[in-house]
């Protein structure tokens, strides 16, 4: 029974097959003398062939996700202090910098401030 492999796993296992067949680990099948001439000696061919043939003694652990029961968490969000919603804002209008002029940011009062003077002008 062959194992299908992710292209990741193949890649690993393959390469560290070949690196071990590259410092003279002794091979897993029989190969004449004239077949490994045609591949050159090439350790990744060689690692190939014996991963083709199923005769590596490596496995791969796949865990599956585990199953929770009961009932979930809640996780707590940090509050941000108005102090510190100012801090940021006032840092945020200093680093938007537009052609030399410092752009202010409208703030939702603003806006409807706007809105109402717009209403009332038309």
């Amino acid at each position: 029974m062959e194992q299908e492999f992710t292209k990741y796993e193949r890649a690993r296992i393959l390469g560290a097959r070949a690196l071990q067949i590259a410092m003279n680990a002794p091979l897993l099948i029989k190969i004449s003398e004239k077949d490994l001439e045609k591949i050159n000696f090439d350790a990744l061919k060689i690692a190939e062939i014996e991963l083709a043939s199923n005769v590596l003694p490596i496995s791969i652990k796949k865990p599956m996700p585990q199953k929770k029961e009961g009932p979930l968490k809640r996780t707590k969000t940090p509050k941000i202090s108005d102090q510190a919603k100012e801090d940021i804002e006032a840092k945020i209008e200093k680093e938007i910098i537009q052609g030399g002029e410092i752009m202010e940011l409208a703030k939702p009062s603003d806006e409807v401030e706007e809105e109402e003077t717009l209403s009332v002008e038309q």
